[in-house]
């Protein structure tokens, strides 16, 4: 008899787990006054990341009251439980699954909650480093500003056989977390070339901010 273990309960495991493993990491987070601004938190940003550098951010915003657009696969179901472990607020839906009723409750939730959220630009399935259209559309629909976020990490184990080659941060290792400046995007959601033209734009500025420690 197979026995299956809900992904809810290895995130809860895990949580405690990330939570000593992260009390380890020398974070260093630039630009943050801008991040941090009163003005743009009212605005409710989009602020987007890739995939695999999520790690180090989890504990540099624990208990911040902020929100993360989660996927409905069973691997965002534990994410979503450690994410919720730290204190984020959490909204289930992607661009693969979901598809813009998941935009659409994530916009509401925006409103509802007066918060901005939090976006992997090349999640859930990739390919890895390439931003998709969900945090454009997102962002359009808001009103909102886009922040692009990088981590850039100076030991860590990358996993190469999933598809964002995750990045887990060795303990005591220093992670650079850098904000770039908010990006007020045109309408484009009936534009679909100046949609692909938006999402080439903020690559390049993430690539940009990635800079070395």
């Amino acid at each position: 008899m197979r026995l299956s273990i809900s992904p809810r309960l290895i995130g809860a495991i895990l949580v405690p787990i990330v939570r000593l493993w992260c009390m380890t990491l020398r974070l260093e987070r630039r630009n943050l006054p801008v991040f941090k601004d009163p003005e743009l938190r009212a605005r409710r940003p989009v602020i987007i990341l890739w995939h695999d550098e999520i790690f180090p951010l989890i504990p540099s915003h624990s208990d911040e009251h902020m929100a993360c657009v989660v996927s409905q696969s069973k691997d965002g179901e534990l994410l979503a439980t450690v994410l919720e472990g730290f204190g984020f607020r959490t909204v289930r839906g992607s661009s693969s699954r979901g598809g813009m009723r998941a935009l659409v409750a994530a916009k509401r939730f925006m409103e509802e909650h007066n918060l901005g959220v939090i976006f992997t630009v090349d999640g859930p399935r990739g390919p890895r480093h390439k931003v998709k259209p969900g945090a454009v559309f997102l962002a359009n629909m808001a009103g909102s500003p886009v922040v692009p976020v990088r981590v850039v990490m100076e030991r860590a184990k990358v996993f190469h056989k999933a598809w964002d080659k995750f990045q887990l941060p060795w303990p005591f290792s220093r992670c650079v977390i850098t904000y770039g400046d908010p990006i007020d995007l045109p309408d484009c959601t009936k534009d679909p070339e100046e949609m692909q033209r938006q999402c080439e734009r903020i690559e390049e500025i993430m690539n940009s901010l990635g800079s070395n420690l």
